[in-house]
């Protein structure tokens, strides 16, 4: 049986010792996370808006700090103020009624004072990415209808290139200092709209997956009653906000009076998050697996986190080895779960691990129930498999996503009637997973060709699309490749036929004008032609591993010439999967990204003791550019203006720490 709000009472679940080893461990490492603030969210308050849940935050808590980012802490109190006054701006310049409002913002703060003050108004919002390419956008706009778009000073730039005669801008940091600051009063009904969130689509269009208020409230209170959030926690927020779950940590905090702390991971990397975790005395750690493998690769194995309290881990799947990293850098009072859910329904299964928690698979199971989500596992036919045996994870719910905005037959496709009745349907996720006879579920990954990588589901299929459509291709297969430890990325196969051979640097400049970052592929293999399996499909089991070999790029390869850029070369092989590497080549046209970025700053970190911010990686993405960079970095830490003493001090410094490391840390570097 599911633990019904996981409620903390004994006498609400059978006695430990009545249930299997496994899920009984779950169960104390549940119960050792308690918190002492902690109130249940109860079945009753999901009747009502957000925003109405928000308001009696408010009222509670009204000088306790909400949200705190970038310098800048707004209070409970004045958070509402700056959402009554968003919300009114709203209305004047768009009117009553429902309908979408898009929301182009760079500052954290001022991005979650916006989503409540578009819930306040009646309205839903739609998070656009201003890192995300203009035709991207422009999609969603139109998709969406969306007739307003909230923006910012810093980025209204960007933004414009987005308006059009039907839709207009309405900057936030400009013209609300006179409006009102008192709630509105309007009155919202659970089953509005609140926001749309956009997932990658198999036809090659995203597809907008509908919430309205009661669905969000159910998922916060089994949010809530499994983490056991109250209003001592302070809850990172590492997601961009067109992730559901930035909207999981946001409302978890805002709904529950804890305070929320957004962490620009894709500008500071992870090698900032450990100072950053202790400094703003996080108690709720979110993110990927892989973002937290990172994160783990930065750390020296002297770092305390005293304030955390729970790790929790959705989006991708967790191996053995996350467990034993949680183990050797955490305390005992420090639990992990691992937790399945999708955009459709975000809650759907827990898993709580501490200390003393045996793994025994590969593979962390995603764990049991929540309160009204219940999972099925289909066969090919339909019908239900036994236990320990694999099939498709169909999840029943009356709390489902409403559909897909405009694509009735998408919609129809993925989602039915239960028939069990009762206002419950049932969604196919197209995931495969293996329930034991205890009730655990362990997530298998996807029968179809959908991946996540970095925690974002990618329809495979759309980014074969834009390939073809792009490039005239004669053909173009898609696939997820895992490059060890966890570490999934988009490999594509491109048959040219009689059109010319693309470049690298061609292929991720017109990828990027059309995808996000994490939709382009790390690496291009051409092939004279796909293999086919006897019925003529592709048969991708027979498609060639990536060789690892340096690709084919339009700079001349010049190899290292001194130890410290052998070094930084021997970083980036490490990180890339790539055998060689030249002083010119771009590390993203050889397949990085943000997070391997993030690694190679890591490493350098440990290598000769130096903090630089990702973002001058961007600024310099060649090897010799990185190394010049660091060079002049040393030069201003030490106060040396001679570029060659300096560097050959670094050269010093680099072998020393190389070689005089312990073999587990020589391996971290």
């Amino acid at each position: 049986m599911p633990f019904k709000g996981w409620n903390l009472d004994p006498n609400s679940m059978p006695p430990i010792a009545e249930l299997s080893s496994r899920r009984a461990s779950s169960v104390r490492a549940h119960l050792a996370c308690h918190t002492a603030g902690f109130s249940e969210f109860t079945k009753g308050e999901i009747e009502q808006s957000i925003a109405d849940r928000f308001e009696k935050q408010v009222e509670k808590y009204p000088d306790k700090i909400a949200v705190e980012c970038d310098q800048k802490k707004l209070t409970y109190t004045e958070l509402n103020q700056s959402a009554n006054r968003i919300a009114r701006a709203i209305l004047a310049r768009m009117g009553r009624g429902a309908e979408a409002v898009a929301l182009f913002l760079d500052s954290r703060v001022l991005s979650i004072a916006a989503i409540l003050g578009v819930l306040k108004s009646g309205k839903f919002y739609l998070p656009l990415e201003p890192s995300y390419p203009p035709l991207r956008n422009r999609a969603l706009l139109g998709d969406s209808r969306s007739r307003c778009i909230l923006t910012e000073s810093s980025v209204e730039a960007l933004a414009q290139e987005l308006t059009d005669h039907d839709r207009d801008l309405m900057p936030l940091d400009k013209g609300q200092a006179g409006l009102e600051s008192d709630n509105l009063g309007l009155r919202i009904s659970p089953d509005d709209y609140a926001y749309i969130l956009y997932t990658s689509g198999s036809t090659g269009e995203p597809k907008g997956v509908i919430q309205n208020h009661r669905n969000v409230l159910h998922f916060m209170m089994n949010y809530t009653n499994g983490l056991q959030v109250s209003p001592e926690d302070r809850l990172s927020l590492l997601y961009s906000w067109g992730n559901s779950a930035a909207m999981m940590d946001t409302f978890a905090a805002l709904l529950n009076g804890a305070s929320i702390h957004p962490f620009r991971l894709r500008e500071e990397g992870t090698g900032r998050l450990a100072k950053w975790l202790v400094d703003s005395r996080i108690t709720v750690y979110h993110s990927v697996a892989s973002v937290f493998r990172s994160f783990i690769s930065s750390l020296g194995g002297q770092e305390k986190f005293p304030a955390l309290r729970l790790i929790d881990f959705g989006g991708e799947a967790v191996i053995q080895s996350d467990v034993e990293s949680y183990r050797r850098h955490f305390s005992r009072d420090c639990a992990l779960v691992n937790g399945f859910g999708t955009t459709e329904i975000n809650v759907v299964r827990q898993y709580f691990i501490d200390q003393n928690t045996e793994i025994t698979g590969a593979l962390v199971p995603v764990g049991y129930p929540v309160e009204d989500t219940g999972v099925l596992l289909l066969n090919e036919s339909g019908a239900e498999v036994e236990a320990g045996s694999v099939g498709e994870i169909c999840i029943e719910s009356p709390y489902l996503a409403l559909g897909y905005l405009g694509k009735p037959e998408v919609t129809s496709a993925a989602f039915s009637t239960s028939p069990k009745g009762g206002g419950r349907r049932v969604y196919r996720t197209g995931d495969l997973g293996r329930m034991e006879s205890d009730g655990c579920l362990t997530h298998l990954g996807r029968k179809d060709f959908q991946v996540k990588i970095r925690g974002h589901r990618v329809e495979t299929a759309e980014v074969e699309v834009v390939l073809r459509r792009t490039f005239g291709l004669e053909d173009a297969v898609v696939t997820g490749s895992d490059f060890g430890g966890g570490d999934l990325r988009l490999v594509a196969y491109l048959v040219t036929g009689d059109q010319p051979e693309p470049s690298q640097r061609g292929l991720r400049d017109e990828l990027a004008r059309v995808l996000p970052e994490f939709m382009i592929p790390s690496a291009f293999v051409m092939l004279e032609a796909l293999p086919k399996t006897p019925n003529g499909k592709v048969d991708r089991r027979a498609l060639p591993a990536p060789a690892g070999s340096r690709p084919k790029l339009e700079t001349v390869f010049v190899a290292p010439r001194s130890s410290f850029e052998e070094l930084l070369a021997g970083v980036w092989k490490e990180v890339l999967k790539v055998d060689e590497i030249g002083i010119h080549d771009n590390f993203f046209e050889l397949g990085g990204n943000s997070l391997t970025a993030a690694q190679v700053i890591s490493r350098l970190r440990s290598a000769i003791d130096l903090e630089l911010p990702l973002r001058d990686f961007f600024a310099a993405p060649t090897l010799q550019g990185l190394a010049l960079m660091v060079v002049q970095a040393r030069a201003e830490q030490v106060g040396l203006s001679e570029a060659s003493l300096l560097l050959d001090e670094l050269e010093e410094s680099s072998r020393h720490n190389t070689q005089g490391r312990p073999a587990q840390e020589s391996e971290q570097a």
